[in-house]
This record gives C-alpha cells, sequence and structure tokens, in this order.
C-alpha cells in the first residue's frame, strides 16, 4: 500500500492536529506518534434528505494509523489556532485524546463534530472553523 498523500514534506508530531481532505468536508485527528492518530468518526449515518439536514448522530473515537485514516485523500498538519490558542503539552495532548479511545459520545455536525473533537485535545478548547464559529470556552465532552 502506498504512503498516504501529504500536501506538505513537513512530518507531524506528537499533538499535531491533522486535517483531512474529503470529498466534501474535512476530516480531523489528533497525531499521537508513531504513525497513529486519535479520531472521532460517526457511526451510524442516517441518510437526510438533503445535504444540509443536521443530524445527531452516535460517533465513537478510535486509534488508527494515518495512513487508514487517510487512505487516498490528501492531508495536512493544520495547527492554525495556534495563533489564537495556547496548545498543550505534547504529552497532555497525546494523553487526553487517548483516554477517549473506546468511548461513544454524541456526534454533531454543527456542534460536536471531529474538528472540534482534536482542537478540544490540542487546546482545551472545541473550535471549528469548518462550521464558521467557535463553540466558546467550555469543554463540548
Amino acid at each position: 500500500s502506498k504512503a498516504p498523500i501529504k500536501k506538505e514534506k513537513i512530518m507531524p508530531q506528537r499533538g499535531d492536529l491533522i486535517e483531512i481532505f474529503r470529498d466534501s468536508y474535512q476530516h480531523w485527528a489528533v497525531y499521537v506518534g508513531d504513525g497513529s492518530v486519535v479520531h472521532l468518526f460517526i457511526l451510524h449515518v442516517f441518510a437526510g434528505f438533503n445535504s444540509i439536514t443536521v443530524i445527531t448522530q452516535r460517533g465513537a473515537v478510535r486509534e488508527e494509523t494515518l495512513r487508514a485514516v487517510v487512505g487516498n485523500d490528501q492531508w495536512q498538519i493544520n495547527n492554525s489556532l495556534d495563533s489564537t490558542y495556547r496548545p498543550r503539552p505534547a504529552d497532555v495532548i497525546v494523553t487526553e485524546a487517548r483516554s477517549w479511545v473506546g468511548r461513544t459520545i454524541t456526534y454533531h455536525s454543527i456542534r460536536r463534530n471531529c474538528e472540534h473533537f482534536a482542537t478540544e485535545q490540542r487546546y482545551g478548547v472545541s473550535a471549528s472553523q469548518q462550521v464558521g464559529a467557535t463553540a466558546g470556552l467550555g469543554r463540548l465532552w
């Protein structure tokens, strides 16, 4: 199997946020070292009538290889909120992210998505640039 397609040549460091470019959205994960990431994904997809339907679903947190999560999509390191929020130490980020592995939580495309999960691990704040708003300074989980 071939390596994931990167938009840059820099290898991620523990605690970096990984942005993965899917067809119609960006998926987010936290790099935890040794080629692995922790990410929140939807367990069950309930079909809506159109793409703007917002549905609350069940999500789960899993640790997998970056290669498995990225597949054939492009990806990049994206710590762009470092200028807004102070990143926590890498050991804290990795420990916190791994503490969620195996748990199921509510997934909401606007209020509790994979980007919120990833930023919560790095900064201690849930935020999503993808939906054009931040969730505030409180913890969502």
